[in-house]
């Protein structure tokens, strides 16, 4: 594993690789401290879009893994418009030992690790948000065990979360069903890939304008924010199509008994999940949350320490 891009580039055992490699740091961790192997190397962290827990986690696993980790803000590089995306990309990875990149657009990840000489980590982009993904199988398999035939369902926007959870989710053997309103489904690429990977190991992929259909049986119920950033000026028209695909109690009643309830942060209370399901019994939410620093050692340590 030289990049680590897109869930979709990964096979099941690479991703197994990662979580054990997250969950024996996440361990060590706990037992007193990590062992410095990223000792004397510094990270790069490109960020086009702010972030609270992209920034800290990063910034925070590369100092409990003996390394630093350099922040680079938009006025620093001006990604692809003060200076061209590959000609960052050759001279940082001559300065820092790896790259991690907050984008807009997901192409600009691509030419970064196309053009690098270190390992590149998308930090989320507009197509994808693999550190999510992998942190939320994570902290899945910490809360339910076995992960092959548990049903992840996930409610509101076809976004770049969904798109890494579909894909995380059919590579291991999930089921994965979403419910989104007309006109905001996931892609049809994304999901006949999605597809793809589920018939490979034996799931399902269903998709539903029906919020309570693709809760039923479910495992976990995930949701995300209506309104991502770089999609201000829908909000208004946002606003007024996804009430019905609100997580409340309610809905959460569809689920399985003793479902567990995700969200990736930031919420928007009372809008895609109310306080009553965010601070309840079922929520996994800050666990999750703080899963973010564990996952992302693991992708530090598999990329930048045992090649």
């Amino acid at each position: 594993m030289k990049h680590f891009v897109s869930i979709a580039d990964l096979s099941a055992a690479e991703i197994w690789h990662l979580l054990n490699r997250a969950k024996k740091l996440k361990d060590e961790w706990r037992a007193g401290g990590n062992q410095p192997i990223l000792k004397g190397k510094t990270l790069g962290m490109v960020f086009q879009k702010p972030s609270l827990r992209t920034r800290v986690s990063f910034e925070v696993a590369m100092l409990h893994l003996g390394g630093h980790a350099l922040y680079l803000s938009p006025n620093e590089i001006g990604l692809g418009g003060r200076e061209s995306v590959p000609d960052v990309a050759r001279v940082l990875s001559r300065y820092v030992d790896g790259i991690m990149a907050r984008v807009f657009a997901h192409d600009h990840v691509v030419q970064l690790a196309q053009y690098s000489r270190v390992p590149v980590i998308n930090g989320l982009s507009d197509y994808s948000h693999p550190c999510q993904g992998i942190t939320d199988v994570f902290t899945i398999w910490e809360k339910l065990g076995d992960l092959k035939g548990l049903k992840l369902a996930y409610v509101g926007d076809g976004n770049n979360v969904a798109v890494s959870l579909l894909f995380v989710a059919a590579k291991l053997g999930m089921h994965f069903a979403i419910g989104s309103p007309p006109g905001y489904d996931l892609p049809a690429e994304v999901l006949a890939l999605g597809r793809r990977f589920a018939q490979e190991t034996g799931s399902q992929v269903v998709t539903t304008h029906d919020p309570m259909e693709a809760v039923i049986g479910a495992d976990i119920v995930y949701t995300d924010t209506w309104t991502s950033m770089g999609q201000e000026a829908e909000q208004a028209k946002r606003a007024a199509v996804f009430p019905p695909y609100q997580v409340n109690s309610g809905l959460v009643l569809r689920a399985q008994p003793g479902a567990i309830v995700m969200h990736c942060l930031p919420a928007h209370r009372g809008q895609e999940i109310t306080d009553e399901v965010a601070d309840g019994p079922q929520s996994v939410i800050f666990d999750q949350a703080e899963n973010r620093l564990h996952a992302q050692k693991g992708i530090l340590a598999v990329l930048m320490a045992d090649q």
